[in-house]
């Protein structure tokens, strides 16, 4: 039997999973107030903070350090790398410690992982961090050869359906054909092409469509005439475009449940836009469709907002003509990090040593 320990940082929380082989034990949310981080200049600097709250945790719940067979935490913002499960080494900390690397909680699991296994002696692992850069050359082109496409994505949680869709049509992932639509404050669409991610869109960079939070693609021109017009400093421009765009910016709410109380009271406007999302996520899938020429086994909706059965059904209305719609709601990161780590800890999956 493996004992796995995962973990999930984030910027108010610390997640934690503990796994015998693929039951779960338990899971815990660790929430943060803003003031008890106040004392560190750095996100980076809060993980020995988080360590001795996990060890508490572990101690109330009787749960022996000792027994773990392997510890995984949540890949963070490295350089572009390809999928799979790698070992945390001195690189990869110090590619996360650097200057310049963007301050994500998420670049505290490995790290945190990493510790917490050294001092029981077994091995840290992560998984599908949001950087697995597996684009095609096509797909890497933007239009002007000073911006190049980079792959950003919810990579963990698109290969983790992926892998349970195939397992449940009785294929391999590495054999199939898919289009992962993860729909959440964010959504990120790929093509899924026998086990490697030849295009998805970046919605950090603002690809694609918009979201309960992101304004996703714009009319560049009206775009750059807004950013010129004095009227908005760039925080108010990258607020717009991450937080205040989408759902926010046309109807004052980034829930999907409030947005489905108003079209049942009768708003027509909140209506318009809740469709116009969905009709721009359908888009997206249809784009995809044409990177994978039409070969698709089947289009998998993901994420927080695939619970909505209006914004879904509007979807499967536009898309279900490419290939039979799969709807795995929710984001379950902690046991997407478990799958991955039995698999190497199975030998059915090979490590990666992050260079």
């Amino acid at each position: 039997m493996h004992r796995i320990l995962a973990i999930n940082p984030g910027s108010t929380s610390t997640k934690i999973a503990v796994y015998e082989d693929d039951d779960l034990v338990f899971e815990e949310v660790i929430r943060y107030r803003p003031e008890e981080f106040a004392m560190f200049e750095t996100v980076m600097d809060q993980y020995k903070k988080r360590i001795e709250d996990i060890f508490e945790i572990l101690a109330r719940r009787d749960c022996q350090v000792s027994d773990f067979t392997a510890i995984i935490g949540r890949g963070g913002l490295l350089k572009p790398i390809e999928s799979g499960v790698y070992e945390v080494n001195a690189k990869m900390i110090s590619d996360l410690i650097g200057t310049g690397k963007i301050p994500h909680a998420c670049n505290l699991g490995a790290p945190m992982a990493r510790e917490i296994a050294d001092i029981i002696g077994v091995p840290a692992f992560i998984a599908d961090p949001p950087v697995v850069d597996e684009l095609c050359p096509l797909a890497r082109l933007s239009g002007l050869p000073e911006i190049s496409r980079t792959a950003v994505f919810h990579a963990l949680n698109h290969k983790a359906v992926a892998r349970r869709a195939a397992k449940a049509m009785g294929i391999r992932y590495e054999d199939a054909n898919f289009i992962v639509c993860h729909v959440g404050s964010g959504a990120t669409i790929g093509a899924h092409r026998r086990g490697r991610v030849i295009d998805a869109n970046n919605a950090l960079d603002g690809e694609g469509p918009f979201t309960p939070e992101r304004c996703g693609g714009l009319p560049l021109l009206g775009f750059v005439e807004m950013c010129y017009s004095g009227n908005l400093s760039l925080e108010d421009i990258k607020k717009k475009l991450v937080g205040r765009g989408g759902l926010m910016a046309y109807l004052g709410t980034n829930s999907a449940i409030e947005v489905e109380r108003r079209i049942e009271e009768g708003d027509e406007y909140a209506a318009l836009v809740y469709e116009a999302m969905a009709y721009q996520i359908a888009k997206e899938i249809g784009a995809l469709a044409t990177v994978l020429k039409g070969d698709v086994d089947a289009i998998i909706m993901t994420g927080g907002v695939s619970y909505s059965e209006m914004l879904v059904e509007w979807i499967k209305a536009r898309v279900e003509f490419i290939a039979p719609v799969m709807v795995y709601p929710g984001e379950d990161e902690m046991r997407a990090l478990a799958e991955a780590c039995l698999r190497t800890l199975r030998r059915e999956e090979e490590v990666k040593v992050y260079m």
